[in-house]
């Protein structure tokens, strides 16, 4: 788990705004896409390991993983949400 004083400091590294954690409802549908090898990266890089956890821009357009406790804030590294939204 993040700490609240990390998750204060950290915002989106294209637009710097705040992030926060990803309810579980949003972790579902993204690690559903991801079983189905339907969610790849900003550089296009399918993903394959379900994420325990994740930081969501507070827009709610982009998701960034946390691996072993570690925000990966990279935009390359990102994930469009709109590919995991129901319509």
């Amino acid at each position: 788990m993040i700490a609240d004083e990390l998750l204060k400091l950290l915002v989106c590294p294209q637009t710097r705004t705040p992030v926060q954690l990803a309810d579980s409802e949003l972790l579902a549908r993204v690690n559903d896409r991801i079983a189905r090898k339907e969610l790849r990266t900003h550089d296009g890089r399918t993903l394959t390991e379900p994420l325990q956890e994740a930081l969501v821009r507070e827009d709610g357009a982009v998701l960034y993983p946390v691996r072993d406790g570690i925000p990966v804030m990279l935009i390359g590294e990102s994930i469009l949400l709109e590919e995991t939204h129901e319509t």
